[in-house]
């Protein structure tokens, strides 16, 4: 496993991090022993940095990421999650107002339910599951989360930014008001590269990748049939519903075509292009099982990516959100 900076904290995290979503239950059934087992091996792999919410199955994630904790004696852990705002912003909503989405209410009540639930005393990095860009002048919300963290209740703040708009980070990391910032990265949505990265790099803000493998569908592995496989009401089958799946799997064929000469599979190309980003600190895939853990965690490597191959990437640019 290699390390990186995790911005101005101090920590050095894993730059392959683990994303707990899918053990809350909301991409299909998980056995809870199958997940604490995975959680286990992937830290003894060197993974130490761990992303989850209270809206992954509704604190679920949290509790498992918690028996795991409990039972883990090795080293240090980093543990970040998140709280989702009172009401969440229309995708369509260009300027939606920050004020009142976080109240201090609210927050605190999310904070002492999710310590209860990964039985900590203090979380390493509380996000705000959704930004909008109006909190740069509507600091409630900070005020709030910097009386939270001289009580102790938490250690670092970080937001998470809204799927596809990258671009609503670059003035908050400009200002360098949060330690870090979650946002998707992978070789559909490449624009974080362009403005948001070399913004923080003056501020030294941490960047969290998430969905590298844009949600599985840069694994490669899919075919036309993957679609009914999937559990109706599950995250996946509701994301690539209609005619979403079609579009993504003739996207993902012609990204195989350019990434052939290159890697041996798309999975590794898209890997291998999120870990080139030096500005990043650490990437999200979500894992189920050992087998997943090791699929993940055998690019960190430090392989550089061929330059030809990212500029000819550039044309895959795909801004969609199928995320909300």
């Amino acid at each position: 496993m290699r390390y990186r900076s995790f911005g101005r904290t101090g920590w050095q995290v894993s730059e392959i991090g683990f994303g707990a979503w899918q053990l809350g239950g909301d991409w299909g059934k998980a056995d809870d022993r199958t997940s604490i087992d995975t959680l286990h091996y992937a830290f003894d792999q060197g993974i130490n940095f761990v992303d989850t919410a209270e809206l992954y199955g509704n604190g679920h994630s949290e509790t498992v990421i918690g028996q795991a904790l409990k039972q883990w004696k090795v080293g240090k852990i980093y543990v970040a999650t998140k709280a989702r705002p009172v009401v969440w912003p229309s995708p369509a909503d260009d300027a939606p107002q920050m004020r009142g989405r976080f109240p201090e209410w609210y927050l605190r009540d999310n904070i002492e339910k999710s310590l209860r639930r990964l039985g900590v005393e203090r979380i390493d990095m509380f996000q705000l599951h959704s930004f909008m860009p109006s909190a740069l002048v509507e600091l409630d919300w900070l005020e709030t989360l910097m009386k939270l963290r001289r009580e102790g209740k938490i250690d670092r703040i970080g937001v998470s930014l809204r799927d596809n708009r990258p671009d609503e980070g670059v003035d908050l990391s400009e200002a360098g008001l949060v330690d870090s910032i979650q946002v998707i990265f992978n070789l559909f949505e490449q624009r974080p590269r362009q403005r948001l990265f070399p913004v923080g790099k003056n501020t030294r803000t941490a960047f969290i990748a998430r969905v590298p493998l844009d949600s599985g569908s840069l694994t490669g592995s899919w075919s036309k049939d993957t679609y009914a496989s999937w559990e109706a009401g599950s995250q996946p089958h509701s994301m690539f519903r209609g005619e979403r799946f079609s579009q993504t799997l003739e996207r993902v064929e012609a990204l195989k075509v350019l990434c052939r000469p290159y890697f041996s599979t798309l999975a590794e190309a898209a890997m291998r292009f999120v870990l080139s980003e030096p500005e990043l600190s650490t990437l999200i895939p979500g894992m189920r099982n050992r087998t997943e853990v090791d699929l993940n965690i055998a690019y960190c490597d430090g392989q550089p990516f061929p330059p030809d191959l990212k500029d000819k990437l550039q044309d895959h640019i795909w801004v969609r959100n199928y995320y909300k």
